[in-house]
């Protein structure tokens, strides 16, 4: 499965894929109740020596980075109750992931840090303050996974709601909240405003710092940035969204997307949509626009290696933690419903169409009860599994980048740190002798956003990108450089 085709059916370039793990600072993070078995060390996420090591780790297998994802609150929409994410370690206890970054990164020299924080809890002059302190502590390997966030318990604990904010406001809020963001990290220092003139005592030229003066809807921020400008100027940007108006926001903001379904049909409108949207309304290249997909690779150095692999994870799944993260994933309580209650025949039109997506591609005259929907997710959560030696698993994902157009895979793991050295192991050896993946960095000691397009001195985002309007460039007066609304 070497040649990689589009729509049309014309062989397409051979694209270098780009390879994250996929962690979050929690135990089992997308396999819940793996943190039981005797070879899974996942439990040991509060210590730094853990992430440094995986780092290390990575680096040496030459990953372009670590996607940390993160929540803001418990999954208690199952039994209307946190008891089960709690017993099972569900995503919880979970730990803030911006601070162990740059002990990963004092580590290393090249992995880059997919970091995810919400646009919904926190002021963005505070945000912008966070993310550069740590883009110039990487020496500009930090990306900014932006999302809205979707669980209530988070609006109850930090915003005092009941619920969220409904969501298309979340995305209007964060539209702005993004340019924001772009004046505090672009505009509000100019390239060259840090002097360090000796003789004149003077550190930073006055000329070149200014207010932002942002006065909107949501925010009123007249700034200056308390940062100087950062190594990338801005991080590079993640954003996973699928809605109507997250593809939007996609179209016009990222660089990168992520995307979890449990079968490249589901996603390939989408991300073509996406990229379509941002070519017709922001005059972007779509193929710039990088779709990282949700995947976790169960290998064996034989097919039945990997199968008894696999058997042996599902003894330590845990059934009320896999329900636990669809309730919180969808909304949905499936306690409601009994053991062998077929979901696509239940009253909830919510519960059929989404049970009916878990289910499109599953065997004929298949049931899906709960506890189904519990094995579907127990394991790689909201994305697939793939099982089988390297070989059976690279063509799974070039069926992936051949049918969605995807350039890359967030990996998963079912055993940490064990899942991650497999996939050095054994994958990736296949996807090199594929002419799939690359020996080393791009640019070695480079940024992320380099070693993300493999492109020397890409330190900042595409001209065509709107944060790229924002830059105020050095030698630039004031006068000759307005700040973008």
């Amino acid at each position: 499965m070497s040649n990689q085709t589009g729509e049309s059916g014309q062989t397409r370039p051979k694209k270098k894929l780009i390879i994250n793990a996929f962690v979050e600072m929690c135990s089992g993070h997308q396999s819940p109740g793996l943190w039981r078995h005797p070879s899974d060390q996942s439990h040991n996420f509060t210590s730094v020596q853990h992430w440094v090591e995986l780092a290390k780790l990575l680096e040496s297998a030459k990953f372009h980075g670590i996607f940390i994802a993160d929540v803001l609150g418990g999954y208690d929409v199952y039994r209307n109750s946190l008891i089960p994410a709690i017993v099972s370690g569900a995503q919880w206890p979970v730990n803030e992931p911006l601070s162990v970054v740059p002990a990963m990164a004092a580590a290393t020299k090249s992995l880059g840090f997919g970091v995810t924080v919400s646009t919904s809890y926190e002021a963005p002059y505070h945000l912008h303050r966070r993310l550069a302190t740590v883009d110039h502590l990487t020496n500009g390997r930090l990306g900014w996974n932006i999302v809205t966030s979707y669980l209530d318990s988070a609006a109850r604990n930090i915003a005092g709601r009941e619920k969220q904010v409904a969501h298309d406001e979340r995305y209007e809020q964060a539209e702005e909240y993004l340019r924001v963001m772009y004046k505090l990290f672009a505009s509000s220092w100019r390239d060259d405003a840090v002097v360090l003139d000796r003789e004149k005592g003077v550190y930073t030229d006055p000329e070149a710092v200014r207010q932002i003066n942002h006065e909107g809807k949501f925010f009123s921020v007249p700034g200056p940035a308390i940062v100087q400008p950062t190594p990338q100027r801005v991080p590079l940007l993640l954003q996973a969204g699928t809605s109507k108006a997250g593809k939007l926001f996609a179209a016009q903001h990222a660089e990168a997307i992520f995307v979890s379904s449990h079968a490249p049909q589901v996603c390939a409108k989408n991300i073509a949509e996406v990229r379509q949207l941002a070519r017709e309304k922001f005059g972007r290249d779509g193929n710039k626009i990088k779709v990282l997909s949700l995947v976790t690779p169960i290998l064996g150095r034989t097919e039945e290696e990997a199968k008894e692999k696999l058997a042996d994870y599902r003894k330590y799944a845990s059934t009320e933690g896999a329900l636990a993260l669809f309730g919180g994933w969808t909304g949905m309580d499936l306690s409601k419903y009994g053991d062998d209650e077929e979901l696509r025949e239940v009253e909830s039109n919510a519960v059929r169409s989404t049970v009916d997506a878990y289910a499109r591609f599953s065997p004929p005259g298949s049931k899906w009860t709960k506890h189904t929907v519990a094995e579907h997710v127990s394991i790689g959560g909201n994305g697939p599994i793939i099982v089988g030696t390297a070989e059976q698993v690279a063509d799974g994902l070039e069926a992936w980048i051949n049918e969605a157009d995807v350039d890359g895979f967030n990996f998963g793991y079912a055993l940490f740190p064990g899942s991650f050295q497999d996939i050095i192991d054994l994958l990736l050896p296949e996807l090199r002798k594929r002419g799939l993946f690359w020996d080393d960095y791009a640019v070695p000691g480079g940024t992320y956003r380099e070693n993300f397009y493999g492109a020397q001195g890409q330190k900042y985002p595409f001209e065509e990108h709107i944060a790229s309007k924002y830059q105020w460039k050095a030698g630039v007066p004031s006068e000759e450089h307005k700040i973008p609304e």
